[in-house]
C-alpha cells in the first residue's frame, strides 16, 4: 500500500521511530506516527478470457489422425491447423484426444 505526502505528494517511506515506526517524506520534513495496523486488501477481478481455438464448437467439424494421447494413451486425437506465428513461420497442429472421458488438449 502507498501513502502519499500530503504537502509535497511524495510516497512516504516507513521509518522506525524512538517509540514506534512512523511514515516519513524524504524530501519535506513531514512525519506521522503509526498509531495502528494500517492495511488495505483490493480484490481484483479477473478478466473473461476467450477460447483462442473458438471454444468447443471449433473442434466439432474436425479430422481425426492416428496420434496417440500423452494423457490417456488413446491411438486418435482430433486436430487443426492454425497460424499462430508469422507468415514465414510453419503452422501449429492443435490436438484434442478423441477419448470423450479425457479431452486432454495439446499441441505439437
Amino acid at each position: 500500500m502507498l501513502i502519499f505526502c500530503p504537502t509535497c505528494a511524495n510516497i512516504l517511506i516507513v521509518e522506525e521511530g524512538q517509540k514506534c515506526l512512523r511514515f516519513e517524506c524524504n524530501t519535506c520534513p513531514y512525519v506521522h506516527n503509526i498509531t495502528r495496523k494500517v492495511s488495505n486488501r483490493k480484490y481484483l477481478q479477473l478478466k473473461e478470457m476467450e477460447d483462442v481455438l473458438g471454444g468447443a464448437a471449433a473442434w466439432e467439424n474436425v479430422d481425426s489422425t492416428p496420434e496417440r494421447c500423452p494423457a490417456c494413451d488413446h491411438p486418435r486425437a482430433y486436430f487443426m491447423l492454425i497460424q499462430t506465428r508469422s507468415a514465414d513461420e510453419p503452422m501449429t497442429t492443435f490436438y484434442k484426444c478423441c477419448n470423450a472421458r479425457c479431452g486432454h488438449r495439446w499441441r505439437d
